[in-house]
């Protein structure tokens, strides 16, 4: 197994490409700490490596983030390690797969179809972008006007993700669709 490496916008993150689905068509998944991971044996196992302070789930990649203090020379030959015994143990990535909607809950009411609006764009336009840099973002709420966005992976705790939030998604929206005037993130 070759596990390929990319760096992403965020200095603490890395993505890794192990050349097998992740979670293919199921979405993605956030561990924003270990004690998230239960249901993940692969996360359970890259946590287990000291300096991990968070794993996100792509369809293809996984993304960890380290500790401020660690160097990734030091990091992440223990992390393709654990990526690659995952892998041979033949366990699942994660355990009852699909139990998440990704960021589609229903919202019904006078917003309804300007939601419907919001979600097409950032399914087509705004997350395969995010997922090529090791994260994602999903869509959190609209009320009067502001979009609520959850950024994960790579894009929580990014440098530029406010720019990107700012300059790239806000003016994207708020092109094609006139009643969004403004995004904010969500913790």
């Amino acid at each position: 197994m070759f596990i390929q490496t990319e760096t992403t916008p965020n200095p603490a993150t890395l993505k890794f490409l192990p050349g097998e689905t992740v979670l293919g068509a199921a979405g993605t998944a956030d561990f924003p700490d270990r004690d998230t991971a239960g249901a993940s044996p692969l996360a359970s196992r890259i946590f287990g490596v000291p300096g991990v302070t968070g794993v996100f789930l792509g369809s293809d990649f996984v993304t960890v983030t380290k500790a401020e203090a660690t160097q990734w020379d030091h990091l992440k030959p223990s992390v393709l390690g654990a990526i690659m015994e995952h892998y041979q143990s033949g366990a699942p990535v994660v355990e009852n797969a699909g139990a998440g909607d990704g960021g589609h809950a229903a919202h019904d009411g006078p917003d309804g179809d300007i939601v419907v609006q919001i979600k097409e764009l950032l399914d087509t336009r705004v997350r395969p972008a995010v997922a090529q840099d090791g994260g994602d973002i999903t869509f959190h709420g609209f009320d009067r006007g502001v979009v609520y966005l959850h950024m994960q992976g790579a894009c929580a705790g990014c440098p530029s993700s406010t720019l990107t939030l700012k300059m790239g998604i806000e003016n994207l929206l708020r092109h094609y669709i006139p009643e969004v005037t403004e995004v904010r993130p969500v913790a």
